[in-house]
C-alpha cells in the first residue's frame, strides 16, 4: 500500500511561489492517480488539483488555473504543485491523497474517492 508525505509548505508573501512535494513509498505508485486538496480554518477541504496516473491528463480548480501547476515523477514516486503568484486566500493546509486507478487518463475532483491522504503541509500567504 501506498504512503503519502508531503513537504515544501511554509511562510511567504503574496505573489511568491512554493513547489510542494508528495512523495510516496511502495511498488505501485504509478497505479494510483493522485490529487492536491487544501482545507482552510474552519473551511471545507476543497479540491486543487487532480492528475491521471499517467500523468498525461490534468484538471484544476478554476481558483488555481494559471497559477499552479501539477507534475509527477512516476520513476521518482513523487509528485509536485508548483504553486506561483501565491495569494492570501491560498493559505491552507495541502494534503496530497492517492487513489487505484483503472484508466491511465481519469482525473478524480471528488475527495470522498481517494483512500490515501498525507498528513498535510502548511501554505500561509501573507499579504
Amino acid at each position: 500500500q501506498v504512503q503519502l508525505v508531503e513537504s515544501g509548505g511554509g511562510l511567504v508573501q503574496a505573489g511568491d511561489s512554493l513547489r510542494l512535494s508528495c512523495a510516496a513509498s511502495g511498488r505501485t505508485f504509478s497505479t494510483y492517480a493522485m490529487g492536491w486538496f487544501r482545507q482552510a480554518p474552519g473551511k471545507e477541504r476543497e479540491f486543487v488539483v487532480a492528475i491521471s496516473r499517467s500523468g498525461l491528463s490534468t484538471d484544476y480548480a478554476d481558483s488555481v488555473k494559471g497559477r499552479f501547476t501539477i507534475s509527477r515523477d512516476n520513476a521518482k514516486n513523487t509528485m509536485y504543485l508548483q504553486m506561483n503568484s501565491l495569494k492570501p486566500e491560498d493559505t491552507a493546509v495541502y494534503y496530497c491523497a492517492a487513489r487505484p486507478s483503472t484508466l491511465s487518463h481519469w482525473t478524480f475532483e471528488t475527495y470522498e474517492t481517494y483512500d490515501l491522504w498525507g498528513q498535510g503541509t502548511q501554505v500561509t500567504v501573507s499579504s
